[in-house]
């Protein structure tokens, strides 16, 4: 069995944000590591080399859950697993924590880390020796993306669970830097290209997450190969709010796993606000959610089949609101 060691780098474990903050800016190609769980399998496979690692780990003002009278903020450190237990946080948001991986990976990995979760593809996420032999791809410092090699762009796709959630939570994200700091909404901290996948710069940190309270009822549902451990082939999130009489009142369903970024249908939200959760309106609006949507190939299920199941994940998601 061939091993694949890390290659050298220089790691540091500062107690403060302001420590770590100072560090990032102090080191053009420093990485931020908490968990560890993405970061050091891609130096393995030598498709990221820092030179530094900033951990942070030690910092305990990252990490906890506070819920005050409008609003659920989770540090981001937080463990995936302490999300996944939790009765602070939305419910949703809870279930997609604990469909992450494994129960090892849990107990590492962070909101952070998942939501600054580095894209993913076949030909990108091989050993160096197979992207040598094969040609490095445009997401590895090639020319050409071998998912569409006629186009100019890479069609990596975002392959965070916790992404898709949170921006159906209408939560924002809080980013520090030596330069200050600034609040965006979650859906703007994604870019649809699979290299500058972050609007987020790389002296910014991720500091914490706000979700809005009360938020609306929202079910998360999840495509993957085996009951655990994979990533989403596909991924639906949908919130809904309705008055007492069941019609919906506002609405945001967000696809992940198909993109570079999750994609919100606005189109899809529209048709369902002013309308009942029936059998027809749900036809209707899964339908619209996967209208817009074109997977490409660059998992291990083709994109015909992914194309197909986003309905029918929209529909099991909104019949299970409906319940």
């Amino acid at each position: 069995m061939t091993t694949m060691p890390l290659p050298p780098f220089e790691y540091h474990t500062p107690t403060t944000l302001a420590e770590a903050v100072g560090l990032l800016a102090g080191s053009p190609r420093a990485a931020l590591v908490a968990g560890g769980t993405d970061l050091l399998p891609k130096m393995k496979r030598r498709q990221v080399k820092p030179t530094t690692l900033v951990s942070l780990a030690a910092i305990p003002d990252l990490r906890g859950i506070t819920t005050t009278g409008d609003a659920c903020v989770i540090g981001a450190s937080t463990l995936l697993a302490d999300l996944a237990s939790s009765d602070a946080v939305p419910p949703m948001l809870a279930t997609a924590a604990g469909d992450v991986a494994s129960p090892q990976i849990r107990n590492a990995a962070t909101i952070g880390g998942n939501l600054c979760l580095d894209t993913r593809c076949n030909w990108a996420d091989m050993s160096d020796g197979w992207r040598q032999a094969s040609g490095y791809c445009m997401k590895d410092g090639g020319e050409t993306c071998w998912v569409a090699p006629r186009g100019d762009r890479c069609w990596a796709i975002s392959s965070t669970d916790l992404a898709p959630v949170v921006i159906a939570l209408d939560a924002s994200v809080r980013l520090v830097s030596a330069r200050g700091e600034r609040v965006v909404p979650a859906e703007d901290l994604y870019r649809n290209d699979g290299i500058a996948y972050l609007t987020k710069d790389p002296d910014e940190i991720l500091v914490d997450v706000a979700i809005p309270l009360p938020t609306r009822p929202g079910v998360y549902r999840k495509l993957r190969r085996r009951g655990s451990i994979d990533f989403p082939l596909l991924g639906v999130a949908a919130a809904v709010a309705c008055d007492d009489e069941g019609t919906c009142t506002s609405a945001r369903l967000v696809v992940g796993g198909v993109s570079s970024a999750p994609v919100r249908v606005h189109a899809a939200e529209a048709h369902l606000v002013g309308r009942r959760l029936t059998d027809d309106t749900i036809e209707e609006v899964a339908g619209l959610v996967s209208s817009p949507i074109r997977p490409q190939d660059n998992t291990d299920i083709g994109s015909r089949y992914r194309k197909w199941m986003i309905a029918v994940q929209a529909t099991r998601a909104l019949t299970e609101l409906r319940s």
